[in-house]
């Protein structure tokens, strides 16, 4: 059986060339997903074009020639319009009772005046006036002036903003009465927190360029507080070492720990953890808190949205998720095509912030699996889309370049494809009642883990050899639009577009349960599985025991248990919630891709169509029962 790797162009992280050896010239294709394929191709030449071919297709030079602005739905899927109006940040916060006395909605910056990477609708204390709020953004990086990111019930409120242009000793009023202003509309404290969540030997560094932190000395009944995240520099570096160290051929255990130790990502995961608990604790105890890093859009976003997710349990729903990724990250701005490497630019802009708050979600949905109302398919997809460009939701650094780019009239959403897909996302042990209020996450170090998610686990690493094959180049509309690169017994396909399977929402024992070829014979109250088989023969076919032989194994007998199966034969990762078929011809365990055809098979008691993978279906016309070896 011919086994394929399907790659995204857009999950293409780095294409290597690495020595000649002598087999061949070595190519590493590292992608967005934490996978390794190894190519040895013969001749270098062909190396060589390969390499530039895939460089080329997996970095845009041009936003515009992203695959979202070419992909085309079919008929029957929801229409362009599906999802774009799923989230709007003014219904959501009026579902914090936000406008109210202490908090208003400022027109200051609807046409992205004040700052064009915050949203058009800012919300602000509602005695702060225009001068005020002109001022302040004047003395923040990047006019990123301090506004409310979430209200909790008790009036406590997370505000978010930029560091100061303080320098050594600048001042403004306007921004210190800003921050009083936040103060005085929490009415329950006298005092509220400033939580700087750089390490502080970062935020003297920036002091010494003109920037910083704010003085203590100018500020009244506030208190600061650094945490120590690194910044994006640092994480890329991280997860850099992490994917090596998973990528180690034949690891030992010390050497798999002592590079899982010196990547330290786990140690920023509880960092992260930690700023957020925090800075939830701190509200959940009635105390105003305003966040900020050096430009507010990277760990600001994760240290707001993991409080919020702590905070209120609506965030631990599917469209409460979403519609965090909306407020705190698409609409604050996060730089999520400089981020992801949707482009081509300065390799030292891409940073897995979102990841790390993808997988510092995963780390409380794994300690606390009753408070989320989805599951971890539901993460992966948010990841892979991300990155994939196949929609317009991700696309672009903040609303303004979204509005500009009109990728709701010219692209289809994330929200719209995923709603018709509910039932792939929904977690079965959520309880609602478990977890009403806050939720506390473990901190401790035997309890931050690394995310199976990410398949870094497996460190998965394919080897690929050419041999006297060549690269096939598709050459359409002016460009290569696919490159398919054959191998004596499997095929490597790196194509724009995604192939995803649905899964149908089944669990793993729904799974089996379903797709057992007995399952209809059984209900019939057969009294055994075997027996069943046999006296279908005895009554259909009297004939030799040859001809009986044969119909007994027209369906496997022994089947593969789908409980330690983590990876179809294609490549394909298998979890918990991927959808899983049994052939009934040789009863291995196969993805939903890998599902050849159906046909009614001569050794079951009823005519129900079996799934068969590509090795047990022969071609046959119409539904002519299929004579089918019991193994391979």
């Amino acid at each position: 059986m011919r086994k394929e790797t399907w790659i995204l162009l857009m999950h293409i992280s780095s294409v290597e060339r690495l020595p000649i050896t002598t087999t061949g010239s070595p190519l590493l294709v590292r992608t967005k997903t934490f996978q390794s394929v190894f190519f040895v191709i013969p001749r270098e030449r062909d190396c060589h074009e390969m390499h530039q071919t895939l460089l080329r297709l997996s970095q845009p030079v041009h936003i515009e020639e992203l695959y979202c602005f070419h992909y085309k739905s079919t008929p029957d899927d929801l229409p362009k319009s599906a999802g774009w109006n799923f989230f709007d940040i003014q219904t959501e916060y009026q579902r914090m009772n936000v406008p109210n006395e202490h908090w208003v909605l400022s027109n200051a910056n609807r046409d992205y005046e004040l700052c064009d990477t915050y949203p058009s609708e800012v919300y602000v204390p509602a005695r702060a006036s225009t001068a005020v709020l002109l001022g302040s953004a004047s003395f923040r990086s990047r006019g990123r002036l301090p506004a409310l990111a979430y209200l909790h019930h008790n009036k406590a409120a997370i505000a978010r903003c930029s560091q100061p242009l303080s320098g050594f000793s600048a001042r403004c009023m306007e921004d210190e009465q800003m921050l009083d202003l936040i103060r005085r509309a929490n009415p329950n404290c006298g005092y509220m927190y400033v939580v700087d969540t750089r390490p502080r030997i970062n935020a003297m560094v920036n002091r010494a360029a003109g920037k910083g932190y704010e003085n203590e000395a100018f500020y009244e009944n506030i208190k600061f507080q650094f945490m120590g995240i690194g910044n994006i520099h640092v994480m890329r570096k991280s997860l850099q070492k992490l994917v090596e160290t998973c990528e180690q051929n034949t690891p030992s255990m010390s050497s798999f720990l002592s590079g899982l130790e010196s990547s330290g990502w786990l140690k920023h995961i509880k960092s992260i953890l930690e700023t957020s608990w925090w800075i939830a604790n701190a509200v959940s105890s009635g105390v105003s808190v305003c966040v900020h890093c050096s430009d507010g859009w990277d760990r600001t976003a994760q240290a707001c949205s993991l409080a919020a997710l702590c905070l209120d349990p609506h965030y631990r729903t599917i469209n409460g998720y979403q519609a965090l990724i909306e407020k705190d990250w698409l609409s604050f701005g996060h730089k999520f095509a400089a981020r992801c490497g949707h482009v081509a630019g300065d390799s030292r802009e891409r940073a897995p912030v979102f990841t790390q708050l993808l997988d510092c979600t995963w780390q409380m949905f794994r300690q606390t699996p009753q408070a989320f109302q989805f599951n971890e398919r539901f993460l992966l997809t948010l990841h892979d889309h991300a990155h994939a460009c196949q929609y317009g939701t991700f696309i672009g650094n903040c609303q303004k370049d979204r509005q500009d780019l009109r990728l709701s009239e010219r692209t289809f959403s994330l929200w719209g494809y995923m709603a018709s897909h509910l039932s792939e996302y929904k977690n079965p042990l959520y309880n609602p009642k478990a977890h009403p209020d806050l939720l506390k996450p473990d901190l401790s170090a035997q309890s931050i883990r690394i995310s199976t998610f990410k398949n870094l686990l497996s460190g998965r690493k394919t080897e690929k050899n050419r041999e006297k094959d060549s690269t096939v180049v598709n050459y359409q509309n002016g460009g290569i639009d696919t490159v398919d690169i054959e191998t004596k017994t499997e095929t490597l396909q790196i194509d724009n577009k995604l192939l995803y399977e649905s899964s149908g929402g089944l669990s793993e024992l729904e799974c089996a349960n379903h797709d057992h070829p007995l399952k209809e014979a059984a209900s019939a109250q057969k009294p055994t599985n075997i027996p069943l088989i046999t006296e279908r023969v005895e009554e259909s076919v009297p004939a030799s025991l040859a001809a009986l032989e044969s119909e007994v194994h027209s369906v496997a007998l022994d089947w593969r248990s789908l409980k330690n199966v983590t990876e179809c034969s294609c490549s394909t990762p298998l979890d918990h919630y991927s959808r899983k078929h049994h052939c009934w011809g040789c009863g291995r365990c196969v993805c939903t891709r890998c599902v050849c055809r159906r046909a009614p098979l001569p050794g079951l008691a009823a005519p129900r169509q079996a799934p068969l993978c590509a090795a047990c279906a022969p071609t046959t016309p119409g539904n002519t029962p299929l004579t089918l070896p019991h193994t391979h």
